[in-house]
């Protein structure tokens, strides 16, 4: 009886050490990603880099085009652009501009993002590009701009076209740089319904994420017959955002219940936690030949790290400087770099650079501290 209690107690604390994750769900999908866009940690994945049919999904990248001619004043939102008969014509999901009429750039983000507008994509693109054609070829130069590298896009709306292919990681990695370089507009995706002019059609945002979970922000439905049903989606709850994207669903309803499964399991078992901030001292190093014998090191700009919420317990940061620094020291100046290790592994490394300048001494006071580092080497003294 005291051996069993005895093996219960260490197989308990055995358990109790791991740091325990279940596996991510098991889904009936071509391809998906789950990621921390602010850490780029990939969370759960599977085929995430086989190349997919985007279909509506394709239409982040068109209005991240449109963001970014904004954002550089080469249009804004109150542009009036003209609807040809071609975007008139477009089948599929539509906003409803008449032709011959003029519709704002923000009403035509707004079918785009939450109509899911092929009309409005190609009008849009039409102005902005002088053609589609023309606008395409900006969204592939986007594209690489980005490092999207399994991405290559033949239209602004999604429909199907032979070599119009990207992947779940280039989803998942435009919608970050989304996020990050164009949040205003970026709100537009959470955005539930929109109405342009009272014309008759579906005014409802199609991801019915916005309906089910309030921490959700986005971003993008797609479908056709032969992509399946395919979702982009987005959440942030507290300090954590994540981003999902699935593709190759059967059904529209199993492809929200996919996200919200993806979405649930990041948040429940995941955790980002910053761990530098910019402008904060975390350790010293010694000067040789200044006016101030240390300089404080720090980091050049914020980090964070994603992992299982059971690891932050074992991390730890080793610090790696460089030996024999003379001064004169400018701001900024590499001075070695940090290793965050958990469970063994190094999970980042960052260069530490110095927090302040830090002036040389006159002739004879660097003259004497070379001569001490000269007395050091000679003796083998790090």
């Amino acid at each position: 009886m005291k051996k069993l209690l005895l093996l219960a107690l260490i197989s308990t604390n055995f358990i109790l050490s791991q740091s325990f994750v279940p596996n991510p769900p098991d889904l009936n999908l071509k391809s998906y990603i789950l990621i921390d866009p602010n850490t780029n940690y990939v969370i759960a994945e599977s085929n995430s880099d086989g190349q997919i049919e985007p279909a509506s999904m394709t239409k982040v990248m068109t209005a991240y085009v449109v963001a970014d001619q904004i954002k550089n004043n080469l249009i804004s939102l109150d542009d009036e652009v003209l609807v040809s008969e071609k975007a008139w014509k477009m089948g599929g999901s539509k906003m409803f501009i008449e032709v011959g009429k003029k519709v704002t750039v923000l009403d035509l983000l707004k079918g785009i993002m939450i109509q899911s507008g092929n009309d409005a994509s190609v009008a849009i693109a039409e102005y902005v590009g002088g053609s589609e054609d023309g606008f395409v070829e900006l969204m592939n130069s986007y594209a690489t701009a980005i490092g999207m590298k399994s991405t290559n896009f033949k239209n602004s709306t999604g429909l199907p076209s032979e070599g119009h292919l990207t992947s779940a990681s280039d989803l998942a990695l435009l919608t970050s740089e989304f996020i990050t370089n164009f949040p205003d507009i970026y709100m537009l995706f959470k955005e539930k319904e929109f109405e342009y002019g009272g014309m008759s059609g579906n005014k409802y945002n199609r991801n019915k994420l916005l309906w089910r979970d309030e921490t959700s922000d986005g971003v993008k439905t797609g479908h056709t017959s032969s992509a399946g049903y395919c979702l982009i989606g987005s959440a942030k709850r507290a300090n954590m955002r994540l981003i999902t994207v699935v593709a190759g669903s059967d059904s529209a309803n199993n492809s929200f219940s996919d996200t919200q499964r993806l979405l649930e399991y990041g948040f429940r078992f995941y955790a980002t936690q910053k761990y530098f901030e910019v402008d904060k001292e975390y350790t010293i190093s010694e000067v040789w030949g200044g006016k101030s014998d240390t300089v404080s090191l720090g980091v050049a700009e914020d980090i964070s790290i994603t992992l299982p919420r059971t690891s932050f317990k074992d991390v730890k940061v080793n610090y790696n400087i460089k030996n024999n620094i003379q001064a004169p020291i400018k701001k900024g100046q590499e001075i070695g770099t940090l290793e965050i290790i958990s469970n063994d592994e190094v999970v980042v490394t960052s260069n530490l650079v110095a927090l302040e300048d830090i002036e040389a001494k006159g002739f004879f006071g660097r003259l004497w501290s070379r001569f001490v580092l000269w007395l050091y080497g000679l003796f083998g003294i790090s």
